[in-house]
């Protein structure tokens, strides 16, 4: 008889082992190569400028500014709700060899900047979706793209996933300047760069938590890191790790393999800055090996200046987890087994009615908090939205207004089923197994008072009716704009809810094939990862996320009023 449900030790290691699958494969096409796009799909005028760039609608990095709060204003997104219902795709643009959509959009002087699990990185025109240029990076690219003016003219800066920065010219692709932030084995760069004045900050975070499965690994040894660049030469100006002290040995496992810690706390989300205190801020995951530390799943705050840590605030501690633990060989695995409840997420930095201020952070575990960025992280209020877990609670981030905090609930299931099911997908480590997505578990918006935290109203998720392989969580970071949230689930579907009561405005399906400008055969499939952007009228959303069940794609489809 088969066990009917997974467990969350035995789901990760699926999803871990799904994920290292495709981190070989993005390598393994970073050597290869992708073909060149085709000369039908360049642009025919390429002289635009960035002229008033800064003051015509566009979308920055990963939340829009700084404080990441991922809200776009009137002026810039110049979509009012009562249009929303009449959105259309206006047009569709495919990610060769790649089988998930993993970088957000940036959309700045009229042209949209994004990267590909490939190691691509491309520039569009925002209204047609036509190509100015493209780039071939030294591995996959994960990090939104972060585009400003300097002496040198306009440049584009992002990270991949064997921990270099690069900064690229926006007008032409050639790149400027390479850095090599983090030399470990696993070292992967997944939020997005902030540049403030002329320094970018560059967080870094690892895989190594995946090779702890392997008992013959000598885990961990990684730690996360914030790094301050000379955004004109790519120099490292200061570098701070998310753990004080480097690992050092703790004896031999069973396989005779040296463990070794403390490790982790990696910083998977992009920096929130602070001008009134001089402080940049980031969010921590969990630890790869023992001991724990007191900065995983934390906030951090360091000076701006000097990288020196402030002050911290740890919301789960004791929180070590790899790959080993549930496993068949589990000589690696801490003593505490997780729960793995790291942030995914940027710290959100608001200003509240009372005149004070709040960070916002939401967590794997389902817990949203916000704390005091004036009073060293002092706790202000904590709402559990979900049962959270290690693919649960909030993924990939919330948006606010002036009002509430928008979230959007994973807290994804998956169940074991028999062999030929349809839509079940081989457990990668007992090929007699087969696993679907639970179609009634997860899911969900929520939104939030900023004061308090106390819930304003939550719409669960329309539901997949009896689909099998279709899952309710909804992973992917939202979106605000005046009146309206947008959401994305795995399901494939993006989804704008009223702000005044969560009901539901527009709801479009993004499976299936879609003829692309470029020629490229894509298709729409689970939205995760990077939310959807709103500039100019124009609501751009990343389709396809081919991992641990969810169903692959690789289009970005931009919808506007009657697809015009």
């Amino acid at each position: 008889m088969i066990d009917h449900t997974l467990t969350g030790l035995r789901l990760t290691l699926v999803f871990g082992l799904c994920v290292l699958v495709n981190a070989t494969a993005a390598r393994a096409e970073d050597r290869s190569g992708i073909a060149a796009s085709p000369t039908n799909a360049m642009c025919s005028n390429t002289s635009e400028t960035f002229a008033d760039s800064l003051t015509k609608p566009h979308w920055n990095g990963w939340g829009v500014n700084s404080s990441q709060r991922r809200f776009q204003p009137l002026e810039m997104a110049q979509l009012a709700p009562e249009d929303v219902p009449k959105l259309k795709v206006k047009w569709a643009f495919g990610f060769p060899g790649v089988s998930r959509t993993v970088s957000q959009v940036a959309v700045l002087g009229g042209r949209i900047f994004v990267g590909s699990d490939a190691g691509k990185v491309y520039s569009l025109n925002a209204d047609s979706g036509c190509l100015y240029w493209e780039l071939d990076a030294e591995a996959g690219v994960r990090s939104a793209i972060t585009v400003s003016q300097d002496t040198r003219g306009w440049s584009a800066y992002f990270g991949d996933r064997q921990g270099k920065a690069y900064a690229v010219d926006a007008l032409t692709g050639k790149v400027l300047w390479k850095t090599q932030v983090d030399d470990h084995l696993t070292a992967v760069i997944t939020g997005a760069p902030a540049l403030i004045g002329t320094t970018l900050f560059v967080p870094v975070s690892s895989w190594e938590e995946l090779r702890g499965a392997n008992p013959r690994y000598p885990c961990c040894t990684f730690r996360g890191s914030l790094a301050a660049l000379d955004a004109s030469t790519g120099k490292i100006l200061w570098k701070s790790y998310t753990i004080s002290q480097e690992a050092r040995s703790r004896g031999k496992n069973q396989a005779g393999a040296q463990l070794m810690g403390p490790s982790g706390a990696g910083v998977w989300s992009s920096p929130t800055f602070d001008a009134v205190n001089s402080l940049i801020y980031v969010t921590t995951g969990d630890n790869y090996s023992d001991p724990p530390t007191d900065t995983s799943d934390a906030f951090l705050a360091f000076r701006i200046d000097s990288g020196e840590l402030a002050w911290s605030r740890q919301l789960t501690s004791g929180d070590a987890y790899n790959m080993a633990c549930g496993s068949a060989a589990p000589m690696n695995c801490p003593e505490s087994k997780g729960p793995d409840h790291d942030f995914g997420s940027s710290p959100i930095l608001v200003d509240l009615s009372n005149g004070k201020r709040a960070l916002i952070g939401a967590q794997k575990s389902g817990m949203v908090t916000a704390i005091d960025p004036d009073h060293q992280g002092e706790i202000l209020w904590q709402k559990r939205i979900g049962r959270g877990g290690l693919l649960g609670g909030v993924e990939w981030g919330a948006a606010t207004d002036q009002s509430n905090v928008y979230v959007a609930l994973s807290d994804v299931v998956f169940r074991a089923v028999p062999h030929g099911t349809p839509g079940s997908q081989e457990w990668a480590v007992n090929p007699k197994v087969s696993f679907l997505l639970d179609h009634k578990a997860g899911g969900g918006l929520y939104a939030l008072k900023l004061e308090t935290g106390a819930e304003v109203w939550h719409t669960p998720h329309p539901g997949c009716g009896e689909v099998l392989g279709c899952s309710p969580a909804q992973s992917a970071a939202v979106t605000a704009i005046p009146g309206l949230v947008f959401s994305g689930g795995l399901d494939g579907h993006i989804r704008a809810y009223s702000t005044k009561d969560g009901r539901i405005v527009w709801d479009a399906d993004t499976r299936g094939e879609h003829r692309t400008v470029n020629g490229v055969t894509a298709r729409g499939g689970s939205i995760n990862g990077p939310g959807p952007v709103v500039v100019g009228g124009v609501v751009y959303v990343s389709s396809g996320y081919g991992s641990a069940g969810t169903i692959p794609g690789n289009v970005l489809l931009a919808y506007s009023v009657d697809g015009k």
